[in-house]
């Protein structure tokens, strides 16, 4: 069975929830009845109707035809399925998702896979900032989960990440892998400024960076971790794959300013 399709009529008025069309919430719905959900995030109710046109389909695979800065929250909360948005996404595409593939045919705004716990989301443009942290007031980042950036991220990308892995195929802003706690970090090209900044533990990997003077070079055999994480990578990323398993990698601890015992890793 073919996938259910959204179509979207004309660019939306204001900024959209769209946490409700992914596949886990639109599973047993009928057309009429997704056409009723609510996407308005204001006083002036919006629904489906109002923006998109509908081909029924099945719900396990959901696409939909038309991007824009103002759709927030897409795939937040997912848990299962297929979601694929064609063209770019608002702030916190993929929050709290648990499971299921998001793709975002374009860029991403602020907070891309905040406090993420497991799935995929893959972004073929840029990411904003904040790219798997925490939202605001929030402890934890990611925790779980897999993120494929082909273009390049904002600052912050990594903060406060708890498990996971992040790819980032072009480079960052300022701060990558700040605060970070566990999980992994690719940054294929250049790393923003401070990268590690206040890192406890965690890999964070860099084809270019500056590191702080609390990071310290050191010694040791790590090329059996890096072929097997270069191994996992190569189907989606040759590139991030390169990176980990070359044989000019420096490796560095810190960041020793908060006592931490993350491992940097930049190409020589």
């Amino acid at each position: 069975m073919s996938a259910l399709r959204f179509f979207l009529r004309e660019p939306p008025p204001e900024r959209l929830d769209l946490s409700v069309l992914r596949p886990d919430r639109l599973a047993g719905l009928s057309p009429a009845s997704m056409e009723r959900l609510v996407l308005s995030t204001t006083r002036a109710t919006l629904v489906v109707a109002d923006l998109f046109r509908i081909i029924p389909g099945d719900a396990e695979r959901v696409v939909i035809e038309g991007g824009s800065e103002r759709f927030d929250g897409l795939g937040a909360g997912m848990t299962r399925g297929e979601l694929i948005l064609e063209g770019s996404a608002g702030c916190r595409a993929g929050q709290g998702m648990r499971g299921g593939r998001l793709v975002i045919r374009g860029n991403a705004g602020a907070l891309a896979a905040a406090e993420m716990r497991g799935g995929e989301l893959e972004i073929t443009g840029d990411a904003g900032d904040f790219l798997g942290a925490p939202l605001p007031g929030g402890r934890l980042g990611m925790q779980g989960g897999v993120v494929l950036v082909r273009g390049s991220a904002g600052a912050r990308a990594g903060d406060r990440q708890r498990r996971g892995l992040i790819v980032i195929e072009g480079g960052t802003g300022p701060y990558p892998a700040s605060r970070m706690l566990a999980g992994t970090l690719i940054v294929c090209g250049e790393a923003g400024a401070m990268p590690g900044y206040l890192m406890r533990r965690g890999s964070l990997f860099a084809g270019k960076a500056a590191l702080l003077p609390t990071f310290l070079p050191v010694r040791g055999d790590t090329s059996v971790f890096r072929r097997l994480l270069a191994r996992a990578l190569s189907p989606f990323s040759p590139r991030a794959a390169a990176l980990v398993s070359g044989e000019n990698l420096a490796r560095f601890l810190g960041d020793q300013a908060s006592l931490g015992k993350g491992e940097a890793f930049l190409a020589a």
